[in-house]
């Protein structure tokens, strides 16, 4: 069987390309790019687009395309735990010049921005969250109408073009099986695709070179950044879902063990946080591509169709953010149940030391009790040897601290029922006094009304 290049998901979640080698070259100029200094960290694309539906690689020079010919510069920031000072600093030195530092600003900025910088529309969605967690995304764009500059933390499925000759994709599988070596079976032509790499591919709803269109405008190549932009959140709530899905199961055959173990590593409270960043990126989208399909509206070289295009993805995204709520819902559930699961052990263990507690209380009583050394005490009169009721006296002594503390606890109760009681009174006493009041008018009023007969 043929050897593939495998693709494996990385500690950070990001894969590498799916992409086997190949000696089949792409008609274009070799992709050389000018030395920087932060060489190795950046990686850097660069394509030029005929209009036509062709592509070619082309020389990092930030320049413009003449004609039907349009260019766009893709930079892929590291997924590394840096400032944002940092980030700013590789977009200097990979984009300017011509870029200027007012361009930079509002390439490598957190939140939310969509506007015209220098001549050129700028929109990013960048969420302030650490760079080096899988659920903070940041994705910036300048655009002009023979060019497009963007800019992403990590990379995103489908952003990038390859020939579809050299992807994994368009090859026939062969899935491994062990059993097959083990029978000393005959060998099968194909690719041959391990288990996990098969299992981490059924986690993407959008295949790497599935529906990939070339585009033929400036206004197709924007669609086509916010489509995998919208297509890389979906693919990390599918694998949420997933997750939580799992921990469902988990739960449902575990026992003591796991849902302790599950309290105790707060698997639950740190995937709400995750959905919760999700959702920030979310709405940074909901704020910023209507924006962007307004101001796309007043320019010439936008094509209507994609217009429309753009209104379907933000109707995407809105209905990713339903999604993603009820995913948090749910969590909120299961973490609900695992808080009421951990109250009913320690209610538990309460009563099994209540228990205790009762079996003990007498002995500790009479233990205590006959345990006592009245000698010398006050007012019990142990140092004359006739006087013989001491002990009698503490005893007494005792119960009435004991009456004194019950009476304070019952005070209130007490309290409460004398009032009630007194109120009673009261309003009995008030309402005999007005029907007394009552009757004595009636009366004066019906020997006013009679006339007195002599």
């Amino acid at each position: 069987m043929d050897s593939v290049e495998e693709e494996v998901p990385s500690g950070e979640g990001e894969m590498e390309e799916l992409v086997r080698p190949s000696s089949t070259n792409v008609p274009a100029s070799v992709n050389e790019h000018p030395t920087s200094h932060f060489s190795g960290m950046v990686r850097q694309k660069a394509y030029i687009f005929d209009g036509l539906g062709n592509y070619f690689n082309k020389d990092w020079d930030l320049g413009e395309g003449e004609g039907k010919e349009f260019c766009w510069y893709h930079v892929e920031l590291p997924k590394v735990r840096q400032k944002c000072s940092q980030s700013a600093q590789h977009l200097i030195d990979v984009l300017c010049p011509p870029l200027k530092l007012q361009d930079i600003l509002s390439l490598a900025s957190n939140g939310p921005f969509c506007g015209h910088v220098d001549g050129a529309l700028v929109f990013r969605v960048n969420s302030p969250g650490p760079i080096s967690s899988s659920f903070t995304f940041r994705l910036a764009a300048r655009i002009t109408e023979k060019s497009v500059i963007t800019v992403s933390l990590g990379r995103v499925p489908r952003l990038g073009f390859s020939p579809v000759g050299q992807s994994l994709l368009s090859e026939v599988p062969s899935v491994e099986n062990p059993s097959n070596f083990k029978r000393g079976s005959t060998k099968r032509s194909g690719i041959v695709i391990k288990e996990h790499v098969l299992e981490f591919l059924l986690t993407m709803n959008h295949s790497e070179e599935a529906d990939n269109p070339v585009p033929k405008s400036i206004s197709n190549l924007v669609v086509h950044v916010i489509d995998t932009h919208v297509d890389h959140l979906e693919d990390v709530v599918t694998k949420l879902e997933m997750e939580l899905e799992t921990v469902e199961l988990e739960l449902d055959r575990g026992g003591f063990a796991l849902k302790k173990e599950m309290l105790d590593d707060r698997r639950l409270p740190k995937m709400h946080l995750n959905l919760q960043r999700l959702l920030q990126v979310i709405a940074h989208g909901e704020q910023v591509f209507p924006r962007v399909k307004e101001k796309c509206l007043s320019k010439s070289w936008f094509l209507s169709k994609d217009i429309n295009s753009l209104e379907e993805l933000i109707g995407r995204l809105r209905r990713l953010k339903e999604n993603v709520g009820f995913l948090a819902n749910r969590v909120t559930a299961i973490q609900a149940g695992l808080d009421s699961w951990q109250s009913e052990q320690i209610n538990k263990k309460l009563y099994y030391l209540s228990f205790l507690s009762i079996v003990f209380l007498p002995l500790s009583v009479i233990t205590g009790v006959f345990g006592m050394n009245v000698g010398g005490v006050p007012w019990t009169m142990q140092n004359n040897p006739e006087v013989k009721d001491g002990f009698f006296k503490v005893m007494v002594l005792c119960v009435a601290m004991l009456l004194l503390v019950l009476l304070c606890f019952l005070f209130p109760i007490l309290y409460s029922h004398v009032m009630a009681w007194y109120k009673k009174r009261f309003l009995r006493r008030t309402w005999s006094h007005n029907r007394r009041s009552f009757r004595r008018t009636i009366g004066i009023q019906e020997r006013s009304c009679c006339p007195r007969i002599d």
